[in-house]
């Protein structure tokens, strides 16, 4: 059994020119194309389309997707890790979602609010479960224990360095600066040094590897915390385009 390209488009709340280009990069190809040029895709192209959107959900640009698929090529063991990760997450904001109702309901009705429940759901650690979904498990315990290993102060100095690699981005992008600019690509050179020097880093400690840092640049504008600290999606979209551009000509 298979189904049109038309067919596999609405049932993926995607285009059909979204799976043409999938098609074209090699990342989707389709099981058949008919006589009337159409495309049709199997049970096995819709696995491979559901791994697609899975990743591209968590940030991941395409070519990080393509190179995720030929790492993990046992469909059945990755869609087991993802669907944990789903879980898992569903049961954090499950719990948010309950500590807030707590918390509207003692402030209407002048209840003691219990500070132990207030912030049930809001773990940092679930970033654990992201990074390793996303980079593996090596990645996030070498980068976890280098973050530890930094101590307070060398924490402190290390998320002013971001601060101030932020700022510069944001004032970049208002200043109405091309992604090509020397000043843009000034700041890529900087954000591309700061991410090779965090162990787990793909391509760490020789350097960040090209399809990483196209990944993360995509996931600046289609992840709604990242764009944030960039000021929104024009400023993220700026910064990405920044990074492509020297990716390419440097990585």
């Amino acid at each position: 059994m298979d189904w049109s390209i038309q067919e596999v488009a609405k049932l993926a709340g995607t285009t059909s020119r979204t799976l043409r280009h999938y098609g074209s990069i090699g990342l989707l190809e389709p099981s058949r194309v008919g006589h009337n040029g159409y495309r049709y895709y199997d049970e096995e192209s819709l696995v491979r389309l559901q791994r697609i959107l899975l990743l591209r959900e968590l940030g991941l640009g395409l070519p990080a997707v393509a190179e995720v698929l030929e790492n993990q090529t046992d469909q059945s063991a990755a869609l087991r890790t993802h669907l944990a990760w789903l879980r898992q997450e569903q049961d954090r904001l499950a719990r948010q979602a309950r500590a807030v109702e707590s918390t509207i309901q003692q402030l209407e009705e002048g209840g003691q609010l219990m500070a132990q429940d207030m912030f049930d759901g809001f773990d940092h650690t679930r970033y654990k479960d992201e990074v390793e979904a996303r980079w593996g498990a090596k990645a996030y315990a070498d980068g976890d224990s280098w973050w530890r290993g930094l101590g307070a102060e060398g924490q402190k100095e290390w998320k002013g360095r971001i601060s101030r690699l932020i700022d510069d981005w944001r004032a970049a992008a208002s200043s109405g600066a091309s992604p090509e600019s020397d000043t843009a690509q000034t700041l890529a050179a900087r954000h591309v040094e700061w991410l090779g020097s965090i162990p787990g880093t793909p391509g760490y400690p020789e350097g960040p590897a090209k399809a990483y840092v196209l990944g993360l640049a995509d996931m600046y504008v289609s992840d709604e915390r990242f764009a944030a600290n960039y000021g929104g999606a024009e400023g993220a979209t700026f910064v990405r385009d920044a990074l492509r551009v020297y990716a390419e000509r440097e990585l």
